[in-house]
């Protein structure tokens, strides 16, 4: 389903759904039920960490609390991703119904959308949405009927921050502060946004749950791979025919995806956006699975007449660009990489110099305090790594000294 169509097909959230439907459903079963359903279904967060979505949802709802809290991070700031807007203005009520049954399974009574900044055009529209859920009572008091149950959902929008698209950020954005990721413990699901229990959903995640609460895990589970149930929505851009939003199951190989959309001349794929991984071709037979090359959803596609030493300067750039400079690894960490690929460009490098940078990009995914320190090294390694011939080559090769 390319991204220009308004009516798209796929097998799990681009499927049938009618409006309203996971909440009476939800409605109608106890808390217990729907979390047995959403662990029975193996669904993982589709932000790009993984973390069990049941898992998030039990603990927060067994925190003691006279207020708690869901968060719909909506902040989708990677580079080549676009999925979750996509789910914003053609899906928004998978969105809003999974918040709505999230807030009944966890006992909140409030949610927040974080959008991105960049996405401020679709306030009005979205709180349009949230104004009929509100006539036809799936928002606000005593929720279809139930008595008691309580849950409205605010939009609020974020300020551009690259590092606010990791959760304990973006609940310091919410709250007012500067963007930066908190020490862990305590967890979100504990001491959240105001110090409430507070659960942080992905787009791509509550939209996967609305269908998972009304078709049941069984059904859900029939698509995917042994190790990662379901599907995925994947941000396809570069060069190629075709680019889009598709869903396609867990388990699917780059170069299926490669002939989906008439990538014909690829060179170079890379997964999980400018912090993911970069394959050549002699790796399109990987899958894209958890057991394989877990990913947020962004494949960004380089033909043969790419510069891949470029490209790596260029995502380089971006994460000294964005790094809230609040650790010692990313804050001078990223500033050392991209130093090495200037080294490179203008062939005032030793070997013994890159394998110091590689070092320390190894560190720097150990050490740094949040998602992006911890991220940003795969570009350089993988790209180096993988394309070693052409960028080595290119620069005159260096010297061992």
């Amino acid at each position: 389903m390319e991204s220009g169509k308004t009516k798209r097909s796929g097998t799990v959230i681009f499927s049938a759904y009618e409006r309203g439907a996971a909440i009476k459903k939800a409605l109608s079963l106890s808390r217990n039920d729907i979390l047995f359903e959403l662990k029975n279904s193996g669904l993982k967060g589709r932000g790009g960490a993984g973390f069990p979505t049941a898992t998030k949802w039990m603990l927060t709802a067994a925190a003691v609390s006279d207020k708690k809290y869901l968060i719909c991070n909506a902040d989708e700031g990677e580079p080549g991703t676009f999925k979750d807007r996509v789910l914003l203005i053609e899906y928004p009520e998978l969105v809003f119904d999974a918040m709505v049954v999230g807030g009944y399974t966890i006992g909140a009574d409030e949610g927040i959308v974080y959008l991105r900044g960049e996405y401020e055009y679709l306030i009005d529209s979205l709180n349009d949405y949230l104004e009929e859920m509100r006539k036809d009572n799936l928002l606000g008091e005593n929720i279809l009927g139930k008595n008691g149950f309580n849950f409205d959902i605010k939009i609020f929008l974020g300020e551009g921050a690259y590092v606010c698209g990791e959760e304990t950020a973006l609940i310091e954005s919410l709250e007012g502060q500067r963007g930066e990721a908190r020490n862990r413990p305590p967890y979100p699901v504990n001491t959240g946004y105001l110090g409430k229990p507070t659960c942080v959903n992905n787009v791509e995640t509550l939209a996967t749950i609305s269908h998972i609460i009304v078709k049941g895990s069984e059904w859900y589970k029939q698509f995917g791979s042994d190790k990662s149930k379901g599907t995925k929505l994947f941000s396809i851009s570069g060069d190629c025919e075709r680019p889009g939003v598709y869903e396609l199951e867990w388990g699917t190989k780059i170069s299926e995806v490669l002939e989906l959309v008439g990538a014909k001349d690829a060179k170079a794929v890379q997964v999980g956006g400018a912090s993911g991984i970069c394959l050549n071709s002699s790796q399109f037979d990987r899958t894209l699975a958890y057991e394989d090359i877990p990913t947020g959803g962004s494949i960004i596609i380089f033909n043969k007449s790419r510069n891949m030493l470029k490209v790596l300067k260029n995502f380089m750039e971006f994460f000294v660009e964005e790094s809230c400079g609040q650790c010692t690894p990313c804050r001078i960490g990223n500033v050392k990489l991209l130093e090495g690929i200037k080294m490179i460009e203008e062939n005032k490098f030793t070997f013994k110099q890159i394998n110091k940078l590689k070092e320390l990009a190894e560190t720097m995914k150990i050490a740094s305090k949040c998602g992006l320190g911890q991220s940003s090294p795969n570009p350089f390694l993988s790209i180096l790594e993988n394309f070693k011939d052409e960028i080595f080559n290119h620069s005159g090769g260096g010297s061992y000294a």
